[in-house]
């Protein structure tokens, strides 16, 4: 089941909330829905992998624990908070960065780690090439996203 709270007066931030699981095409659709069709594919596939990382790294595809999806847009910045009931997530200490992964030197190639920390390590690479801003919370169960994308008229939006 998926909870969808409307825009209220005077206030910018929508909220989606549903259970844990992999399904994610209705709910992708309702986020990418203000977002101009030019950006959609992009931000579809960054939006993807931070749900399918709240869902199953973070709730462990429990369907008794939610995801939960703040959205708005201010000005021409559009901010997606995505809020996991899990026990937390640890970013690297490392930046990853285009001109590291060019040159085969980035920290997710240290062979102590595990194979699925270089699977993880793709994933957040995603992350910051798509967005302005990817961000934690101290407790690592919520993700701060923005991407400054700019807006078209409404009348080209079809509003």
């Amino acid at each position: 089941m998926i909870a969808i709270s409307s825009r209220p007066a005077k206030r910018n931030w929508v909220t989606i909330s549903f259970a844990s699981t992999l399904y994610l095409g209705s709910i992708l659709d309702l986020l990418l829905a203000e977002i101009p069709s030019e950006c959609q594919d992009e931000i579809r596939l960054g939006l993807q992998e931070a749900l399918v990382n709240a869902a199953k790294h973070g709730n462990k595809l429990d369907p008794s624990k939610t995801v939960v999806v703040r959205f708005a847009i201010i000005n021409n910045q559009f901010w997606w908070l995505i809020s996991d009931q899990g026990g937390g997530f640890k970013p690297p200490s490392c930046e990853c960065n285009l001109s590291a992964v060019e040159t085969n030197d980035n920290c997710w190639d240290d062979p102590a780690l595990p194979h699925d920390e270089h699977e993880c390590g793709r994933g957040l690479y995603i992350l910051e090439q798509i967005f302005d801003r990817v961000e934690w919370n101290q407790d690592g169960t919520e993700l701060i996203l923005s991407k400054e994308i700019p807006v078209l008229s409404q009348s080209s939006r079809g509003w």
